[in-house]
């Protein structure tokens, strides 16, 4: 080290939960998630190899998305900030709670990171400080919500950050006892809402298939706190009212 180079100390470790197990990034450390890695996500085949890399730089630690096809969908605790994490990008890890989420094929996968520094308070952004961006609540109909609800029930009834598989448009459709043709116009409003407020991923189009556009808005919901596991008794009453509705007259 020549005279007057300053000198980095080394970060503290990283914790990583999926799926119920915990995982310890430590200095010097250079960790990859994905389908062959050192956190091994899934045997899924739409899955990278090697997807997202934690490495240290600058005395931070990095996540990185080493993939060419996926993004990922990362957020704090909150949920009111939030990235979309595209190929090639990096950003550092700044909040004591990050949670991760992404999709290959018709599975969504989520882990989270804790890191034992906190860069960024996160309410103090909500109180208006630091410049962050961070994403206004959305309003959303009973209907709308019960939609996203349906799509991303498997995740919200995880006891712990892993995997869900994203229902077909047809399956969630049936979930919610409505015709395609309700569905299918239900998803686009609330598309178009999110659209309207910058949520990247979701703008129908060329490339953009319906496929994807399901498991984008899962990642964004489950990720920003958009539906919750409180909102699960919309489908038990759904299917109650449905019931109600189609059950035989008495005489």
């Amino acid at each position: 080290m020549s005279e007057g180079e300053a000198v980095v100390a080394p970060v503290g470790p990283l914790k990583i939960e999926f799926c119920g197990e915990w995982y310890e990034v430590a200095h010097p450390a250079d960790f990859h998630i994905g389908r062959e890695s050192d956190l091994v996500i899934d045997d899924n085949p739409y899955l990278h190899r090697r997807f997202l890399r934690i490495y240290e730089d600058f005395g931070m630690w990095w996540l990185a998305n080493v993939g060419t096809l996926l993004s990922a969908t990362v957020t704090d605790a909150t949920g009111q900030v939030q990235a979309w994490l595209a190929p090639g990008a990096r950003l550092p890890i700044v909040f004591a709670q990050m949670q991760v989420l992404f999709s290959a094929g018709s599975t969504t996968y989520e882990f989270t990171v804790y890191s034992s520094q906190d860069y960024f308070n996160t309410a103090a952004a909500n109180a208006g400080g630091g410049g962050e961006t961070t994403m206004a609540p959305v309003a959303l109909t009973t209907t709308q919500r019960l939609l996203v609800v349906s799509l991303a029930e498997m995740m919200l009834r995880q006891d712990s950050p892993g995997r869900g598989d994203i229902p077909t448009s047809a399956e969630a459709a049936a979930r919610l006892h409505w015709s395609m043709t309700t569905f299918n116009r239900k998803l686009d409003n609330v598309c178009d809402k999110l659209d309207k407020i910058g949520v990247q991923g979701l703008r129908g189009g060329k490339g953009n298939l319906a496929t994807n556009r399901r498991l984008r808005l899962v990642e964004y919901a489950v990720a920003t706190h958009l539906v919750s596991k409180e909102d699960l008794f919309l489908l038990e009453r759904n299917d109650r009212e449905n019931a109600a509705s189609t059950a035989p007259e008495d005489g």
